[in-house]
């Protein structure tokens, strides 16, 4: 289930070339038992609860048949991989991210 919650972040990830952003924290609530069943689609809603400096705040939730399975709450970080260390935000990003900002 983690990688569909990666996978629903990499989508919302900034297409700029040179752009990194890396996973420094993960908090998991599992709700309740997951079914596999062929072909079914899972729904994964992610936001941004809090853009800071270099970081930014996200609560993604993962639902079967409508009922959350799964919460996580996470910490991304704009890294910078040449200099191997994060980075403040550009406006740029800054404006990327806040699309999904929730109050």
């Amino acid at each position: 289930m983690l990688g569909l919650l990666e996978d629903a972040r990499l989508a919302m990830a900034d297409p700029t070339p040179g752009a990194g952003i890396i996973l420094a924290r993960l908090e998991v609530d599992y709700l309740r038992q997951v079914h596999y069943r062929a072909g079914e689609h899972l729904t994964v809603v992610s936001s941004v609860t809090r853009l800071g400096r270099s970081s930014i705040g996200m609560r993604q939730e993962l639902a079967q048949d409508g009922q959350p399975a799964l919460r996580a709450e996470m910490v991304l970080v704009n890294f910078d991989y040449a200099a191997d260390a994060s980075a403040p935000m550009t406006e740029e990003q800054r404006a990327h991210w806040s699309r999904w900002l929730v109050e």
